[in-house]
C-alpha cells in the first residue's frame, strides 16, 4: 500500500502541536505499517519551509520514512482539469491549485491520500481514496509499534 501524505499531516507531527497531532501520528503509523509514504513537490516545498535547513528537513523526512516522488506530467494535467471544473462550478478561491496538485499526484502514484481534506480531494478526485485523520474514528485501533 502506497500512501501519499499531505503537508497538513506532516506538519501536525513535525510541529508536535495542534488538535490533530495524535490522530496524524496514528494515521502515519498505520500507513507505514501497511506500506510506504510518498510526497511530491508541493508537499516537499511546504514542509521544508518549516525547517531551519535542508539537512534538518531531509533528516526528518528520512526518519519518518517519507520518500520524494516527482509529479508526472499526467498528474499536473489532471490537476488542471480538476481546477477548471472547480472554477466552472463557481469556485472562488484562488489559492487551491496546490491542493489539486497534491491530490492528482496521489491519484497517479499512490493507493490513497492521507490529508486533513477540506472536501476538494473527495469531490474532484472521486476515484481517490482520501484518508482524513481529523474525522471522528478515523484512527481507532491502529498499530503503535513505530514512534512518530
Amino acid at each position: 500500500m502506497r500512501t501519499a501524505v499531505d503537508s497538513s499531516v506532516l506538519l501536525d507531527v513535525f510541529t508536535g502541536a495542534g488538535p490533530f497531532l495524535q490522530n496524524s501520528q496514528n494515521a502515519l503509523r498505520r500507513a507505514l505499517a501497511e506500506g510506504s509514504l510518498i510526497a511530491g513537490e508541493v508537499v516537499w516545498a511546504e514542509v521544508r519551509s518549516n525547517f531551519p535547513s535542508d539537512r534538518a528537513f531531509e533528516d526528518a523526512m528520512n526518519q519518518l520514512g517519507v520518500q520524494y516522488c516527482p509529479t508526472p506530467d499526467s498528474a499536473a494535467l489532471e490537476a488542471g482539469r480538476a481546477w477548471s471544473e472547480y472554477r466552472q462550478a463557481g469556485g472562488k478561491r484562488q489559492q487551491l491549485i496546490p491542493d489539486f496538485l497534491v491530490a492528482s499526484h496521489a491519484v497517479m502514484l499512490a493507493d490513497r491520500l492521507l490529508t486533513r481534506d477540506r472536501g476538494f480531494s473527495k469531490r474532484y478526485f472521486q476515484k481517490l481514496d482520501v484518508w482524513d485523520p481529523s474525522e471522528v474514528g478515523a484512527t481507532k485501533n491502529l498499530p503503535a509499534e513505530r514512534p512518530i
